[in-house]
């Protein structure tokens, strides 16, 4: 049934929460991980047309790169540590989260997604969503929030 689960990953609390129960439920069902972690780079339409220097923008992405490795990096770790035997593949992708989340799983065809609920609080949750509620909106797979 759960083959394959994406294991979203941002260095939360609740991602590290998520990726122990994809662990487990993985194991249950003999199915293998694919984790990933989404990095958002710096362009100048995120930044609304701010004028910075271009190589000020590049140091900054290849920053967010290096965290992303750390954060993937401990996932491996955890995974490992956890005596999880299946499968799992480890990847880093560039852009919107949501987005990258949604386009991955699909063209991996992964049976569920599982994430943190880390959400946005406030005023900028109710103008930006977070980004689990994004992909429990539209998934076509079964998607399951861990607090």
């Amino acid at each position: 049934m759960f083959k394959k689960i994406l294991v979203p990953v941002d260095g939360s609390e609740s991602a590290w929460r998520a990726l122990e129960q994809a662990s487990v439920l993985a194991g249950k069902f003999d199915g293998e991980l694919l984790v990933m972690t989404v990095i958002q780079p710096y362009n100048n339409a995120a930044l609304l047309a701010v004028p910075l220097d271009h190589n000020i923008i590049s140091q900054s992405n290849m920053e967010l790169e290096e965290v992303g490795k750390e954060i993937l990096k401990r996932a491996q770790d955890q995974v490992e540590g956890s005596g999880f035997q299946g499968a799992a593949a480890y990847r880093i992708e560039l852009g919107n989260p949501s987005e990258r989340i949604l386009t991955i799983a699909k063209a991996e065809k992964a049976d569920a997604i599982v994430l943190g609920s880390r959400g946005l609080s406030g005023l900028a949750e109710f103008f930006l969503g977070s980004v689990s509620t994004k992909i429990s909106q539209y998934a076509n797979i079964p998607v399951l929030i861990v607090k």
